[in-house]
C-alpha cells in the first residue's frame, strides 16, 4: 500500500509533488510533494494541467485607432534527437509497457501534464508547465489530465469543472483563475477556514462554486451545471481516471509523453531538468527510436 502523507505536511514541503491524504490540509502558499494514488483505492471521479501563468492584466485605456492583433510566436523548430547519455530510462524517466492511447486525437507527438487545481505542487509547478508549452516544437502539443484520486481534498469535483470547461472551450483562458481560487481567493479551497486541517465533505465548495469561476471567462453558469452533469462528462471522468491509471500515475504533477514515457519533477531532478527532458524525449519520438 502507498504512503500516505498529510496535506498539512505535503504543503510545507518546497519543490516535491502532491502527495495523498485523508485526514489534514496543507498551506496553500507553498509546495508539497507529488500525491500518491492509494493503490488499492479506485479513481473518485478523474489527475496534471492545468497544465498557466499567474494574474490577469490591467484593461487597457481605449484607443481611437483600431490594430491588429501581434501574431501568435512561432513554435520553435524541434531539435535533433542526440543521445549523449544524459538521460537514462528507468532512472530519470520510465517507459510504459505497453504504450498506451494518447489523452487527444492528435497527431502530433502528445506532452500531457497529470495535475490537479487542489493539489499544492501542480499550483506551485504550473508556471513552470506554461514554459514547457511556449518551448515545445511545432510537432508536439501540450494536453492536460486531471487527476481524481483524492477525493477528501475535492479533486474529483475540480475533475468534473475541468472537464466542463473544457468541454465548453473556456477551460484554457480559466486556468490561472482556477489556481487562484483554491490557493489565493480561497473560494474553492478544500482547507479549514482556520488553515488547519481540511472542511467536511458536506462543506467542500461545490461545482456551482466552480462555475461562478468560469462565468467570468464565459460560461454560463446554467449550461455550465447541465454540461458537468451530463452523459458526456461522465464518460470523459470515467476515461480520465482509467488513462491515470493506464499510465502508471502515483503523483502529481506527472508529465506523460505519447502515452509511452513518464516521469515527474523527482526523477528529472527539478523543473528545469523536467522542460529539458520532455523536450528530449520528443525529440526522441519524432526520431522514432
Amino acid at each position: 500500500m502507498l504512503k500516505r502523507l498529510s496535506f498539512l505536511c505535503l504543503a510545507l514541503l518546497a519543490l516535491a509533488a502532491c502527495s495523498n491524504n485523508n485526514d489534514n490540509a496543507g498551506s496553500a502558499s507553498q509546495p508539497a510533494p507529488a500525491a500518491t494514488a492509494p493503490a488499492a483505492q479506485p479513481p473518485a471521479a478523474a489527475t496534471a494541467a492545468a497544465p498557466a501563468t499567474t494574474g490577469t492584466a490591467a484593461p487597457a485605456a481605449a484607443s481611437t485607432t483600431a490594430q491588429a492583433p501581434a501574431p501568435a510566436p512561432a513554435a520553435p523548430a524541434a531539435a535533433p534527437f542526440v543521445d549523449d547519455g544524459k538521460w537514462v530510462e528507468g532512472k530519470h524517466y520510465t517507459r510504459i509497457e505497453p504504450a498506451q492511447p494518447k489523452l487527444t486525437t492528435t497527431d502530433k507527438i502528445e506532452v500531457v501534464e497529470v495535475f490537479s487545481y487542489g493539489c499544492p505542487a501542480c499550483n506551485q509547478f504550473h508556471p513552470t508547465m506554461n514554459k514547457l508549452a511556449a518551448e515545445l516544437p511545432s510537432d508536439a502539443v501540450m494536453a492536460y489530465l486531471p487527476a481524481s484520486f483524492m477525493p477528501q481534498e475535492n479533486w474529483p469535483m475540480l475533475q468534473r469543472a475541468f472537464l466542463t470547461a473544457q468541454a465548453l472551450g473556456v477551460a484554457d483562458k480559466a486556468n490561472d483563475a482556477m489556481y487562484d481560487a483554491v490557493w489565493k481567493t480561497n473560494e474553492l479551497s478544500a482547507m479549514a477556514p482556520s488553515g488547519r486541517g481540511l472542511k467536511p465533505a458536506s462543506a467542500l465548495p461545490t461545482l456551482d462554486d466552480a462555475a461562478k469561476v468560469y462565468a467570468k471567462f464565459g460560461a454560463d453558469p446554467k449550461e455550465f451545471m447541465a454540461v458537468a452533469n451530463s452523459f458526456t462528462i461522465n464518460t470523459k471522468v470515467k476515461r480520465s481516471d482509467e488513462l491515470v491509471k493506464a499510465y502508471g500515475v502515483e503523483g502529481t504533477p506527472t508529465i506523460v509523453v505519447d502515452g509511452k514515457y513518464r516521469l515527474d519533477r523527482g526523477t528529472a531532478g527539478g523543473d528545469e531538468q523536467v522542460i529539458e527532458l520532455v523536450k528530449w524525449l520528443v525529440s526522441k519520438e519524432a526520431a522514432g527510436k
